[in-house]
């Protein structure tokens, strides 16, 4: 059964497909979030607040909240206890 999680303003990701939940602040993940922007692989989330977090999915695509890392996976685990 899909379990929708709230990345903010309304958004939701199925937590079920969620691989990782990484902060955006190393070099590496910009530029893997760059990729993914020209690939057409990224879900901004942010509603054009600063990008906290970045959810990787199954798929590939990375969404983008403005919610920590910590906030997104404390709501995971209580989706999931």
């Amino acid at each position: 059964m899909n379990k929708l999680i709230n990345v903010g303003f309304g958004n939701v990701v199925n937590s079920n497909k969620i691989i990782g939940i990484i902060s955006p602040d190393a070099a590496p993940i910009k530029r893997m979030v760059q990729v993914a922007k020209d690939k057409g692989l990224a879900i901004d989330a942010t509603c054009g607040r600063k990008t906290k977090a970045v959810i990787v999915t199954e798929s590939g695509h990375l969404v983008l909240s403005s919610l920590l890392p910590e906030t997104i996976a404390s709501r995971v685990n209580q989706m999931e206890g």
